[in-house]
């Protein structure tokens, strides 16, 4: 299986970008994937993406992508690829529709950068079921905009118990932080997870981040 990680920052730089694509790498090592990254737009079009199984979204901003890139990308998932897009992956293509329709939702804000509770919607998915019926979590928490459960299928949400809701941004407090669907032919995975550069070190999330993986390429249902 080949896969292609795009680590572009068009907008605000992750210090832990580099940090995920050491860990991608070993995880595709382990299952013996081919795993590449980069940070060029340019490596992203319809002749590389022929090649490649799933592609990896770690962006941010408006992406200078040719009207061409945008469909190649649009097309490689419509017609039966994978895509997963990791944290800043919704706080990317805001002048691109059909990617915010794609990937589920965007980036609407940060109201939480602590310790919170996650409550796991789904626990037999290949993505979760190493996560139990909840857990704890230090992380920088989106919220999202153009977001809808369902039209997706959420794998997990913020347990609202942990958070001061009055931060919050959105009338019906639901808080996914991860979810997955089809698209045309193909599947799209998002997780939320993944701001402080030491997440990337820790087993257990190393464990999810492949299971995202497993399941945008059809490895496992």
């Amino acid at each position: 299986m080949n896969i292609l990680m795009l680590r572009h920052s068009a907008g605000f730089e992750h210090s832990y970008l580099p940090n995920a694509e050491v860990a991608i790498k070993k995880i595709g090592k382990k299952n013996g994937w081919n795993v590449t990254t980069t940070h060029l737009l340019q490596r992203i079009s319809k002749e590389n993406l022929e090649k490649v199984d799933v592609l990896i979204f770690a962006t941010t901003g408006n992406l200078d992508f040719t009207d061409e890139q945008k469909e190649a990308v649009i097309d490689f998932v419509k017609n039966g690829k994978g895509f997963f897009g990791i944290h800043n992956a919704t706080d990317t293509g805001y002048e691109w529709e059909e990617y915010g329709e794609m990937i589920g939702g965007y980036f609407a804000g940060h109201p939480w950068t602590q310790e919170v509770g996650i409550i796991v919607e789904d626990k037999n998915h290949p993505a979760t079921k190493m996560l139990g019926d909840s857990f704890k979590v230090f992380d920088e928490i989106y919220t999202f905009k153009n977001w809808d459960r369902n039209k997706t299928h959420v794998l997990m949400k913020i347990d609202n118990d942990t958070v001061d809701l009055s931060k919050g941004n959105r009338e019906d407090h639901d808080y996914a932080m991860g979810w997955c669907h089809n698209y045309g032919k193909g599947r799209v995975m998002y997780s939320a997870l993944g701001h402080p550069d030491d997440l990337w070190d820790q087993d257990w999330f190393l464990e999810h981040i492949e299971g995202c993986i497993k399941w945008a390429a059809g490895l496992e249902e």
